[in-house]
């Protein structure tokens, strides 16, 4: 048989998908109401405007907020969520996602969140450090395709320290006091 006659088909199955880097949708933070505190769409064309996104946000929190489960299925989307105190943090994937995966965005998502806010994952420390927060997603995934899923990593990797603390009166005190006793040494050498 001629090299050039042989014809290679492919046969695909019309449930699965092929396989892809490109597993997040989309992750999303809500308060106990539903509204959005953050949000980063990966897919363009899944809700391409933001009435789209809200509305899919808003029928994801009506099908969870009262849930006990921790994995839902809407619109043709596979989602992973999980809630503290007054937040609701959501991970989406497609219908055919491993959802093994998608925890493990989540889980790593909460994580980092709940070490940077000193464990009071509530709305009001979310806001205080919404930039902190941007940044654990930002090493978390990039463009739909999971970078990391451990927290001590992307902890690591944004160098947030929950120890860090912001000067304070008397921290800017110990440091002067500090710098007096290292000159007035060096003088009486």
């Amino acid at each position: 048989m001629d090299q050039t006659s042989v014809r290679r088909t492919e046969i695909t199955h019309p449930q699965y998908e092929e396989p892809s880097l490109y597993t997040v949708k989309a992750v999303f933070i809500l308060d106990n109401d539903g509204n959005r505190l953050l949000s980063k769409y990966y897919d363009p064309e899944l809700y391409p405007s933001m009435k789209e996104q809200k509305t899919f946000e808003r029928n994801v929190f009506n099908k969870t907020h009262k849930a006990d489960n921790e994995i839902a299925f809407l619109e043709g989307m596979t989602i992973v969520y999980k809630s503290s105190i007054d937040l609701f943090f959501y991970v989406v994937g497609s219908a055919q996602e491993n959802e093994l995966m998608l925890m493990s965005v989540l889980n790593c998502l909460f994580d980092s969140t709940s070490h940077i806010l000193r464990k009071n994952v509530e709305q009001r420390c979310l806001l205080e450090n919404m930039e902190g927060v941007f940044l654990v997603v930002d090493e978390i995934i990039d463009g739909g395709v999971i970078l990391e899923s451990d927290p001590q990593q992307v902890l690591q990797k944004v160098n947030y320290r929950a120890d860090e603390n912001p000067l304070t009166e008397q921290s800017v005190a110990q440091v002067l006091q500090s710098a007096k006793e290292q000159i007035k040494w060096s003088i009486l050498k």
